[in-house]
């Protein structure tokens, strides 16, 4: 059955893989991560404190590595923002937290208003990151869609049946849209009537008719519509499902 969409999987970046295996436990993933990075770390923790840093040296540059790790240990991907996104916010929220805690012992420290500066751009980029990750999502979902239809269209075609014509043929009325769909579900809950279908490729009108309180001349009106409805029942196909779901459920 070739005509069945294989579901979307998840495909993460290879940085995301990275942190994902170091959270499960991998040490030399975590340790290569660290070590690759400690340039961006340096990077970050040096803006935030407006010198040049070197790691082992300065106070700051440990932080920032510190925060690095926790940044890993803490990271998910259903947030939505990227990993060095995530990555640097917490690497700024934690030499926030160094120069206040320090700030009640010396007065040679960066000003508050810098901290404040950093708070705000903090929020901007989380803000960026939410819309853009929005912005990602309506792309990503338009995609799936396309290739959604593109799946159901070359289905189609295992029966000889057109997506122009499923469009042209789909009833007009609520009601026989509806009728059309329970004979679909009983049609796919049925391994016998289904099995018949996939091999045969037409309805099997005259078991069919034995089992729904649908007229002969109905069901041979509907017969592409119907398959159609049950090669979607069938496959994995999500946004059709949803559609066929709401209408099972009485929407229009």
């Amino acid at each position: 059955m070739g005509f069945l969409f294989r579901k979307r999987t998840e495909i993460f970046d290879e940085m995301t893989s990275m942190v994902i295996q170091a959270q499960l436990g991998n040490e030399n993933i975590r340790e290569t991560l660290i070590k690759q990075y400690t340039p961006f770390i340096l990077r970050v923790a040096s803006n935030m404190c407006n010198r040049y840093l070197v790691m082992g040296q300065d106070d700051e540059a440990s932080i920032g590595l510190v925060a690095f790790n926790e940044a890993i240990d803490k990271y998910s991907e259903d947030k939505g923002a990227k990993f060095l996104t995530f990555a640097e916010i917490v690497i700024k929220r934690r030499l926030t937290d160094y120069y206040r805690k320090e700030s009640r012992f010396t007065n040679n420290v960066v000003p508050l208003s810098n901290f404040q500066d950093t708070e705000n751009q903090e929020q901007e980029v989380l803000l960026e990151v939410k819309e853009a990750c929005k912005a990602y999502q309506i792309e990503e979902e338009s995609f799936y869609k396309r290739e959604e239809i593109l799946q159901f269209t070359k289905a189609l075609a295992d029966f000889d049946i057109s997506l122009t014509e499923i469009v042209k043929l789909s009833p007009k009325h609520y009601d026989a849209r509806t009728r059309a769909y329970e004979v679909a579900k009983i049609i796919f809950d049925s391994p016998e009537l289904l099995h018949n279908l996939l091999e045969k490729r037409s309805l099997p009108l005259k078991k069919i008719e034995e089992r729904v309180d649908v007229s002969r001349k109905t069901l041979e009106r509907q017969r592409k519509y119907i398959i159609a409805l049950v090669i979607i029942l069938n496959g994995n196909f999500e946004y059709l499902q949803t559609y066929l779901s709401n209408l099972s459920k009485g929407g229009k």
